[in-house]
């Protein structure tokens, strides 16, 4: 059995965390402290450092820094402090003295001209996190801004907003939130894929001692933090780190970045220079800051194809050394802290992406299955019952990088997939933004859903998801709280189905097992089923039925992998959930000596039109 099934841990003390670069604090006796300053500017001619600790405060040149072999520049000073503002001068070769931020100060000044330095100290309250397992994990992908922001307020949501709705997501039972970049990035709106200060959070969200309070809340409530970390570009745009020193060649962004064609991504001439050993330890310890000192219990990569290739074919140029690096970084990881998650967003569901790098891989824990979105999102939007197609919704059921099954978040809704001219799922069906919602979305939603939580593989959805919000995610557009109220029903089945992938009730835990089995696809009448199991024993099996089309079915027939009496933990044709949906019972049953889909024993179940039902036994006593 793979490690990862064990692989949990107690974050229980205060971790030591300390960058390469940047402000560290070195000795703080007889209330005096003393810090010192790091920062990496290999072609400039003299540094020097200024702040409001000077006595004339901001005064040029003011405390010149010493130069090592590598272009890496330090000094120790006394009398700043908490709060203190600074910022750096560099002198180019040419006589230019430029002004920047800290490339690794972890908060700007107000009008973003300088650092401020930080308490990197926390008082953590919950000191025995014990970061589920994985393949208990069920994730819940938030944006900061749109999660719980007011729309009369104009602005966005702060993670204290955020903190407000933490007994919701426990009590709808997901065990982690996989939150979208809160880096600084330019301006008050963004899906936070365009980070200009890798090591501060975002300002307008409420900064780093407000995220480590949410983190910590989150930790309270049972619920892990794992955070998108963007490294296969920068900016582009308000870059601070653009030709940093002032050199640069082929007009490009100077020591941080690329210079020639390998500069290029969809995102501008910004991929950072994977080659430069300062830009990896640049990388590297800022992976390690958010995982030690904010005790995250994750992260996932975005689009990391970008990292260790020029572009996202199969056939372009790779990057070695990037590869190197997200080597090196997930080896750190497995070192310092192995029960946190490492999840790739890497397009093409590379399989080397999540091999352990002592076999060559990337050392990814799982990665983002493109594939199984694309066709869940195919068989529940198609228009038409016979554009459904359930032996490719089979391939992706049964699919998996090695013997692992949970080495993939497999998901029908995500940031990408509700944006960029796609929508939600309840919008594909419906084809409107009006305040009701059809039948057909209601019931097809819920059957998606149903198929992500049974399926093996680490689930995932999308905020709002669950409440039937069917605007396209905008970073400007509040979610629509009020739709809590109205579809309550509809959240009330995604909880029922996340509480049986979980096993909270203990009589569903084969949807933990690794081993899955499409037993019956019947592509006419568009009904399939599939068996999980974790070790087969009594009581550890669970069988799927899933209907996908407008027909009900009485006592549809499909094979059973033991005979006996087989209960119903979840039927989705039921009013429970929403008025509208029609109450089509599905009973317990039994199996019987009659041979069906390679089975000795079969039965009957009943099915209403696009709905989902969940079958399991009862555990020996």
């Amino acid at each position: 059995m793979p490690t990862q099934l064990a692989e949990s841990g107690v974050e229980n003390q205060q971790t030591a965390y300390k960058s390469t670069y940047g402000v560290n604090l070195v000795s703080n006796q007889a209330g005096k402290e003393i810090y010192e300053f790091v920062v990496w500017a290999p072609d400039a001619k003299t540094v020097y450092l200024t702040g409001d600790f000077n006595e004339l405060g901001f005064k040029d040149k003011a405390i010149e820094l010493e130069r090592d072999p590598f272009g890496v520049w330090k000094t120790v000073v006394e009398g700043c402090q908490i709060g203190s503002q600074y910022r750096y001068q560099i002198e180019t070769k040419e006589g230019t003295l430029l002004t920047h931020r800290d490339p690794c100060g972890k908060k700007n000044s107000d009008d973003y001209r300088s650092s401020v330095i930080v308490d990197s100290h926390y008082d953590w309250q919950c000191q025995n996190f014990n970061m589920p397992a994985w393949h208990e994990l069920v994730l819940y992908e938030m944006h900061v801004g749109t999660f719980n922001a007011k729309q009369e307020a104009d602005k966005p949501s702060t993670f204290a907003d955020c903190m407000k709705k933490i007994p919701y997501l426990q009590k709808l039972g997901v065990n982690a939130v996989s939150v979208m970049p809160i880096c600084s990035f330019p301006g008050d709106y963004s899906w936070g894929y365009n980070p200009v200060d890798f090591y501060a959070v975002e300002s307008v969200y409420g900064g780093s001692e407000q995220f480590k309070a949410f983190i910590d809340a989150c930790h309270q409530a049972g619920i892990a933090v794992i955070l998108d970390l963007v490294y296969n570009h920068a900016g582009p745009s308000d870059l601070d780190i653009w030709q940093f020193d002032g050199t640069s060649r082929n007009d490009g962004g100077g020591q941080y970045f690329y210079e020639d064609h390998r500069a290029s991504t969809p995102w501008g001439h910004t991929r950072f220079d994977y080659g430069r050993n300062e830009v990896r330890t640049f990388l590297h310890d800022n992976a390690m800051m958010w995982l030690e000192e904010f005790r995250l219990d994750g992260a996932r990569f975005d689009a990391t194809v970008y990292i260790r290739k020029v572009d996202h074919m199969a056939s372009g140029e790779d990057l070695p050394d990037g590869y190197s690096l997200l080597q090196w970084i997930n080896d750190a990881k497995n070192e310092r802290c192995p029960w946190k998650i490492m999840i790739a967003e890497d397009v093409g569901s590379e399989p080397w992406v999540v091999k352990t790098t002592g076999e060559g891989g990337a050392g990814f824990d799982a990665q983002w299955d493109t594939e199984f979105v694309h066709q869940i999102r195919a068989q529940i939007i198609a228009m038409h019952d016979a554009d459904r197609d359930m032996e490719a919704l089979k391939s992706v059921i049964e699919k998996r990088y090695g013997e692992d099954a949970f080495q993939r978040v497999i998901y029908s809704e995500s940031h990408d997939d509700v944006a960029n001219g796609k929508a939600r799922v309840t919008y594909e069906i419906d084809n409107h933004e009006g305040d009701e919602r059809s039948i057909f979305s209601k019931k097809r939603s819920i059957l998606g859903a149903g198929v992500v939580l049974t399926s093996p593989g680490i689930p995932m959805i999308f905020q709002g998801q669950e409440m039937l919000e069917n605007l396209w995610f905008e970073d400007s557009e509040p979610l629509d709280w009020f739709l809590a109220k109205k579809y309550k029903g509809i959240i009330d089945a995604y909880r029922d189905l996340i509480h049986l992938r979980r096993n909270i009730n203990n009589t569903t835990k084969g949807l933990q097992g690794h081993h899955c089995e499409v037993t019956h696809v019947n592509n006419e009448q568009k009904v399939i089923a599939y068996h999980r199991w974790d070790s087969g024993e009594t009581g550890d099996d669970v069988v799927i039925v899933a209907n996908f089309s407008n027909n009900p079915f009485e006592n549809y027939h499909i094979g059973m992998p033991k005979p006996g009496i087989w209960k119903v933990r979840f039927n989705s044709s039921s009013k429970l959930y929403d008025p509208s949906i029609e109450d089509f019972k599905s009973v317990d049953t039994e199996a019987y000596d009659a041979e069906k889909d390679d089975h000795a024993w079969s039965a009957n179940v009943s099915l209403g039109a696009y709905s989902i039902v969940i079958l399991s036994q009862d555990a020996a006593d």
